[in-house]
């Protein structure tokens, strides 16, 4: 999956777990506190790669 996820720049919940390397339940509480940058399209979550990398460089 780690070769499928290198060249996609918007991962699902699952890809996103996976790339932080966290638990699909963190990502859900991050999601719901509006800590974690996300977009919802057709409710279900998304998250696009580059915001997910700058925002682990800002996490205090």
């Amino acid at each position: 999956m780690a070769d499928r996820m290198d060249n996609k720049e918007i991962l699902t919940i699952e890809e996103a777990a996976e790339y932080l390397s966290l638990g699909k339940r963190s990502i859900y509480k991050l999601i719901k506190t509006k800590k974690i940058p996300h977009k919802k399209i057709l409710n279900k979550f998304r998250f696009l790669k580059a915001e997910l990398r700058d925002w682990v460089g800002n996490v205090k």
